[in-house]
Formats: structure tokens, C-alpha cells, sequence
């Protein structure tokens, strides 16, 4: 499991580059071919666009894979790579630049360190990340853990300081080997989650290693059953209905874009953005109802 990405959205819009907002679906009739555990089914379990955190499971991947696409070219912003522990070791605050525009997106994506066994993530330390009290490049230090006495602790945090959803990067070619303790730490983060009404979505990377068609193309990712039922099992770990588990591709070994890998990524940041601004509006009526209340007093 690795880390979390979570998402700030600074309001209500989020478009897809016109550069990839159409593309050639593929071809709707298909037989089914065995790929090891995995066949490719004649229509796919999950409608889609048109085509044309356990360490090293690629969260900072998916941050340069989003930011190559919205800068036109690879990539690599956000420290990534394979390594016994998380090579994420300072909480990051994204921004992201349109190069069709050259304005920032606004949106923000949020970084922190990965699970691990050897250590753990303190539940108290991530309820400071989604509360907004934990300031742009922390450091994480596993020996010390972010309290009120933290140099850079903010007291008073904004909305625009808080997390307004999460995403869960999970290797899914690795799910049925996920340690146990991993899997308290995460649903003891996901209560702190639930207690404060913080949509979560997970995206499920290295799903080319699941089904070798989906490395060879993008295109049989929703065809797939073995990517299927990767992701009936992580819905039932993680108690979140299917559709709010993402199949994706980072960019990993490509020099260059590609539009089917692009549009995997925009479709899951899309529904992460719409889950945002659900939370902003729910937000953003409790404060005006909170006003209200002190008014008539």
C-alpha cells in the first residue's frame, strides 16, 4: 500500500485537455483471450471514455503522470521510484500548470509518506494533514511525530487549508499479499476519514502487471478480468462501493505521452475533483448555517 494523495480543489470546475478529450474508441466486439489468470471479455465491465499507499505502489508516479499531462511533455516533479522504505519524506502541497494556458490549475495535490510495517503512520499525525494543520514540506520523522508543538503547526487552518478528499494508491498487482498491519493502518486512518465526512477514492496502479494485454495496450483495461476482479477485491478491503476504485497507469517507462494512459489518469482525477467539491459544498453550507446560528444570538 502506498501512501495517500490527497485533493484540494479551489472550486467547482475541471476540464480535460482538449489534446485528449477525444480519441477513436477501440473495437467493441472482442473475443476472449487468456492471459494467465485474466481473459479478455466481448464487452467491458465498466463503462469509459472514448480511447484512442504500501511503498512503491506509485503515488508520486501518479502526481508526475497527471502533471505530464497537463504540461504536454514527461515529467518527474515529485520524488518516485522503488526503495525498501517510502522515498516520500516531506509533506508536499502540488500545484499543477495548464501549458495551453500557463495558468495553475486549481486544484492541488497533496503528498505524504507511504505505509510501511517498520513505520507506522500515526492516525493522530494524519488527522493534523487533513485538518490543515500541517504546513507545505514538512518533514516526517518517524521518531517524532507531528504534534501542536511542531515548529510550523498552523492553529487556525482555512478551507483551503484542509483536505477535501483522499486517494488511496494501491499496487494491484500485489493486493492479495497485503501485510496485515498495513491493513489496521489503514482502516484506522480511514475512521479518521469517516469522523470527518472526507470522501476517499483509491487508484489502483500497475494494472499492466495484472493483465499483460493492459501493458501491451491501455484499451483492454475495462475488458479485462483480471483487472475486474483486482478491483472487486479492493472494494471489499477497503468497504468502498466499485465504482470509486480507479484503475490507472502511471507513466513509468514511456519518453513520451500517450492518450489512452492520459485519459485512465484524467477520468480518475475528474471523479477525485467532483468528490472535492462535494465535500466543499457540504463545507461550505455547515459554516453558513453555523453564521446563521450566531446571528440570531
Amino acid at each position: 500500500m502506498d501512501k495517500s494523495q490527497f485533493l484540494k480543489s479551489d472550486d467547482y470546475t475541471s476540464e480535460i485537455p482538449k489534446s485528449v478529450s477525444k480519441r477513436n474508441s477501440p473495437n467493441p466486439i472482442r473475443s476472449a483471450v487468456k492471459v494467465g489468470n485474466s481473459v479478455l471479455l466481448d464487452k467491458p465491465w465498466r463503462k469509459f471514455p472514448e480511447f484512442n499507499t504500501e511503498i512503491g505502489a506509485g503515488k508520486s508516479s501518479f502526481f508526475n503522470s497527471v502533471n505530464s499531462i497537463f504540461r504536454g511533455k514527461i515529467t518527474s516533479k515529485a520524488r518516485c521510484g522503488s526503495f525498501e522504505h517510502s522515498l516520500t519524506t516531506v509533506f508536499r502541497k502540488y500545484t499543477m500548470k495548464d501549458h495551453n494556458t500557463g495558468q495553475n490549475l486549481k486544484i492541488r495535490l497533496c503528498d505524504t509518506r507511504g505505509f510501511e510495517e517498520e513505520y507506522k503512520i500515526e492516525a493522530q499525525e494524519i488527522g493534523y494533514i487533513l485538518d490543515g494543520n500541517v504546513p507545505d514540506r514538512h518533514q516526517f520523522n518517524p521518531s517524532s511525530p507531528f504534534t501542536t508543538e511542531t515548529f510550523g503547526f498552523i492553529r487556525n487552518p482555512q478551507l483551503s487549508d484542509k483536505i477535501h478528499c483522499v486517494a488511496f494508491v494501491v499496487d494491484g498487482s500485489t493486493i492479495d499479499v497485503m501485510p496485515e498491519e498495513i491493513l489496521k493502518q489503514l482502516k484506522e486512518l480511514q475512521g479518521r476519514m469517516n469522523q470527518r465526512n472526507i470522501p476517499q477514492v483509491v487508484y489502483m496502479t500497475k494494472m499492466d502487471k495484472v493483465c499483460p494485454k493492459v501493458d501491451k495496450d491501455t484499451a483492454n483495461m475495462f475488458y479485462s478480468s483480471g483487472v475486474r476482479d483486482a478491483i472487486d477485491k479492493m472494494s471489499d478491503i477497503m468497504g468502498l462501493p466499485r465504482g470509486y476504485i480507479m484503475p490507472i497507469k502511471n507513466y513509468e517507462s514511456e519518453t513520451g505521452l500517450e492518450p489512452n494512459t492520459d485519459i485512465l489518469i484524467l477520468k480518475a482525477l475528474q471523479q477525485t475533483t467532483d468528490f472535492a467539491d462535494d465535500y466543499m459544498e457540504e463545507q461550505l453550507d455547515k459554516m453558513a448555517a453555523e453564521k446563521r446560528r450566531e446571528e440570531k444570538h
